[in-house]
Order: structure tokens, then C-alpha cells, then sequence
């Protein structure tokens, strides 16, 4: 990111005070803060968009490999079992999908939107330093001179170089009085954008876990009404299979 007061020496005879300049530099570098986590967020949501998706495809390939193996296509209670898992991992794909939905419209889409803001400050801050830099030179210029013998010549070089710092003068000004009223107005309104996105994700996210837990709460009411059992004995027979698996004796010819 370009950064104008990592490189500006300052000058001899500096045409802004310290303070004002070390004042627009806070402003600068909180607005370079800004966008640094501005974008951050915007990935973020990015990669827990694509995590989601991701999510539910490895649950669906599971269920679906079940389904094709010969042993759930032989016994008749597992099959059971995997497709009433299938139908729930269906209707959770397209609770997610709404979600992202959401996600996309309220968070990503906006974020994106804000985010392209920043281009365009960061070019304005380069414009106002090199702005900056032309009234410095034209104030040299008008101080070299102002210190000469006041010869013909030397008068008109000086008038003239006067009306430039004069036109110099009137840019920067402009421009930095546009920035400095500008740059504490986009960090300020940084909550008030984000708030509503942010809360909307929130209720997306809500309304999809509510709807999560109902689907397997169906779920598991189904498969423990197939096999006839309590949740007791559903978790007693989890365990037993378990154990069952890890007494498991596993010999390797040579």
C-alpha cells in the first residue's frame, strides 16, 4: 500500500506545520487500518461461505457412498438408515444455500462495495502529497528570489514564481482541507455500515441452526423409531459398537 509519509523528508522551510501534518498522517493511517480489516473480513466471509459448501458435499458424498457400497445395499435396516440420512443432508443443503444467500447479499456484496472505496482515497492522498511537494517548490522558489539583487529580471522571475505558489497554494488547500474533512467521515461511518451486515449474518445464521437442529432432531426420531429404541439404548448400542471396533484383533501377513 502506498504510504506517502514513509518516504516525505521533510523540508527546510516546510510550508504546513508538524502538527497539522503529524494530525492528517493519524488520519491516514487510521483509515489504512480501515481497509486493512476491512479486507480481512471480506476474506474471512469468503472462506466460511466456501467451508459451509464444502461441509455439506462431504456429508452428502458419505451418504452416498453408503448407498452404492454392497453392504447397505444387502441389509435392509441400514439402507433404511443412509437414505433417511440423505433425505436430511438434502434439505440441510438447501437451508445452507439460503444462508449463503443471505451472506452474499448482506455481507460479501456490501463489504466488496465498501471496500473499493479505498483505491480512491489512497489515490487522493498521493494527489494532496504531490500537491504538497509543488507548493514546497514553489515557495523555494519564491524565498530564492526574494533574497537576490532586485533587478529587472530577477522581479519578474519573482512575480511570476509568486502567482505559481499562489496557485500552488490554493491546490493544496483544497485538497487537504477536502481529505481532512473527508478521511474521519469514512472511519466514522465504518459501524454504521458494517451493524446491518453484520446483524443480518447473525439472523441468517439463526434461522439456519434452528433449522438444522430441527431436520436432525427428525432424523434421529426416525432412525431410533426403525430400530424401536430409547435414546438410552440408541447411545448404549453407539457405545457397545465402539468398543466392539476397538478390541478389534488386526493381523498383518508377512
Amino acid at each position: 500500500m502506498w504510504n506517502p509519509f514513509s518516504r516525505h523528508t521533510a523540508p527546510k522551510k516546510p510550508v504546513t506545520s508538524r502538527t497539522a501534518e503529524r494530525e492528517f498522517e493519524n488520519k491516514v493511517k487510521k483509515c489504512d487500518e480501515l481497509e486493512e480489516v476491512s479486507k480481512k473480513l471480506y476474506k474471512g466471509a469468503k472462506r466460511w461461505m466456501e467451508a459451509n459448501n464444502a461441509l455439506v458435499k462431504s456429508e452428502r458424498k458419505i451418504t452416498q457412498d453408503l448407498l452404492l457400497s454392497a453392504l447397505c445395499q444387502n441389509e435392509d435396516g441400514l439402507q433404511h438408515q443412509v437414505t433417511e440420512w440423505d433425505h436430511a443432508v438434502t434439505k440441510l443443503d438447501m437451508h445452507m444455500q439460503e444462508m449463503n444467500t443471505v451472506a452474499q447479499k448482506t455481507v460479501i456484496d456490501p463489504m466488496k462495495k465498501f471496500n473499493s472505496i479505498f483505491a480512491s482515497v489512497q489515490a487522493a492522498i498521493k494527489k494532496r502529497e504531490q500537491s504538497l511537494q509543488e507548493f514546497q517548490k514553489c515557495k523555494a522558489k519564491v524565498d530564492k528570489y526574494s533574497d537576490r539583487d532586485r533587478t529587472g529580471q530577477n522581479i519578474v522571475k519573482l512575480d511570476s514564481s509568486k502567482k505559481m505558489l499562489a496557485l500552488a497554494k490554493e491546490d493544496f488547500e483544497t485538497q487537504n482541507s477536502q481529505l481532512s474533512e473527508d478521511l474521519p467521515k469514512l472511519y466514522d461511518s465504518r459501524i454504521d455500515y458494517f451493524q446491518p451486515c453484520l446483524e443480518a449474518l447473525i439472523k441468517a445464521q439463526v434461522t439456519h441452526n434452528t433449522e438444522a437442529f430441527r431436520v436432525y432432531t427428525e432424523l434421529e426420531s426416525d432412525l431410533n423409531g426403525f430400530d424401536d429404541l430409547t435414546n438410552d439404548q440408541y447411545e448404549s448400542r453407539i457405545l457397545q459398537t465402539l468398543s466392539d471396533i476397538k478390541a478389534l484383533s488386526i493381523t498383518v501377513d508377512d
